[in-house]
Formats: C-alpha cells, sequence, structure tokens
C-alpha cells in the first residue's frame, strides 16, 4: 500500500466503508511511509482475516482484566501461581504501554519459552519472549533474563513489527522468528520450515475458541469525520 497516493487510499477507505454493515466500527492506521489508512472493523475478527488486534484500553486507559486467568492450572505450586500472576500483570501493563493484545503477547510467550523467563534456545535466544543478544542490545534489555526488561524489549518489538507490516499478524510473526529482512525477501513468510511452524504454532494459540482477544484493531485515537470537498468527493479525516 506504499505505493498509493492519498487520493487512493481515501477511496478505498470509501469503498470498504460502503461495503460493511453500518454496525462496524472506523478505524485508522499509519501504513509505512506515515499515511493515514481508514477501514471498517468488524466488531468480531475471525481467523479469516490477518489483521492483528492491538490493545483496545477501557475508559480509565488500564488494559482490561481477561475473564478467566491463565496462571490458574491446578498442576501449578503455590510458587508457580504467584510467579505467573506477576508476569500477568507485567504483561497487562507492558501491553497498554505499546498497545498490543495482551492474548497476543500471552501467545508468543507461550510458543517462545513456555512462560521459562530463564529459557535459552539453541540460538541463544534468552527469556520469555526469547530475545537474541543482538536484538536485546538493540532495544536497550540489559537483562533478557528479567522478564520486566525482556517483556518490555520484546512486546515493543512486536509493535514494531506489526506497524512495518501494517497488521498483517502472519508476516510480524514471522518477521519476530526469522527477522525481516527475510520476510522482505521473500514476499511473505519465508519457506523455512521453522519459521511456518512457529507462525501456526501462535495463531492457534491466539486464535483458540474460548480466547480473551481483543475485538478491535487499530482503534483510532480521535474521532473520524465524513466531509464532501467542493468537488464532490467524500473524504474522511480524523484532523
Amino acid at each position: 500500500m506504499r505505493g498509493l497516493s492519498n487520493s487512493a487510499i481515501i477511496l478505498m477507505g470509501t469503498l470498504v466503508l460502503w461495503a460493511f454493515p453500518a454496525q462496524g466500527q472506523i478505524v485508522s492506521y499509519k501504513d509505512g511511509s506515515g499515511k493515514r489508512v481508514f477501514i471498517n472493523s468488524d466488531p468480531v475478527p475471525s481467523r479469516t482475516s490477518s489483521k492483528v488486534p492491538l490493545l483496545r484500553t477501557g475508559p480509565d486507559g488500564v488494559t482490561p482484566r481477561p475473564t478467566h486467568s491463565s496462571f490458574s492450572s491446578p498442576e501449578m505450586s503455590a510458587i508457580e501461581r504467584a510467579n505467573r500472576e506477576k508476569i500477568e500483570d507485567m504483561i497487562r501493563e507492558v501491553s497498554a504501554r505499546y498497545r498490543v493484545d495482551p492474548a497476543l503477547v500471552r501467545a508468543v510467550i507461550e510458543t517462545e519459552s513456555h512462560w521459562n523467563s530463564s529459557a535459552v534456545s539453541r540460538k541463544g535466544a534468552q527469556g520469555l519472549m526469547q530475545l537474541v543478544p543482538g536484538t536485546a542490545q538493540q532495544l536497550g534489555v540489559n537483562n533478557a533474563f528479567d522478564p520486566k526488561q525482556n517483556l518490555d524489549g520484546g512486546v515493543r518489538y512486536l509493535r514494531t513489527l506489526l506497524e512495518r507490516y501494517n497488521g498483517d499478524l502472519d508476516r510480524a510473526l514471522a518477521a519476530y522468528n526469522a527477522g525481516p529482512h527475510a520476510v522482505d525477501r521473500a514476499g511473505g513468510i519465508p519457506q523455512y520450515r521453522e519459521t511456518r511452524n512457529y507462525v501456526q504454532k501462535v495463531t492457534d494459540s491466539y486464535f483458540r475458541p474460548g480466547s480473551d482477544r481483543l475485538p478491535r484493531a487499530f482503534d483510532a485515537p480521535h474521532p473520524i469525520y465524513r466531509e464532501v470537498d467542493t468537488g464532490g468527493r467524500v473524504v474522511f479525516t480524523n484532523e
């Protein structure tokens, strides 16, 4: 979408608005070139859409607490449950900071490290979201085994990838696993078995029945106004 003119983007937004039922909510995002794009969002997402929901905070700006706790497994000891609850609190805080769905963060953690903050992969990736040392350094993470630092860096990196690929969840996850250059060269998910399996595992977890994922993507921070210019064109703006 980077090569589209402003007029084309406006036209696409108008067509999308006409194509969806009136109860849908208009939302927007900035593409890779900084242009703001307006779309109509269905109230309930489905796996047929590859757009990933970003954070939708409550009226007080706090991430809604999930209706069921992922740290309530009966197999856990009291200490393990307490540690998991601390991590859950960190997830809600960092998800609100970077506007990423906490359910997606949980799905990445489950796939990357199985909630083990001391995990180290064969390639040297460390901590809950498995940051490799080079990436951790770029993100300002001094101790990747510190859950708070690790989650801040990992979620921030995930957010940049979601923005880079305009909310395309599969590409963002593939880039988290294999790097954005591999995704850009392939024009999508690279033909790496590990990466394809990784994307499948995360999305299966994220879209599983009963998931507490958030329902809307890229909620617009300001109201969107519909205007008709002197030439009769319908224009949408949030300015």
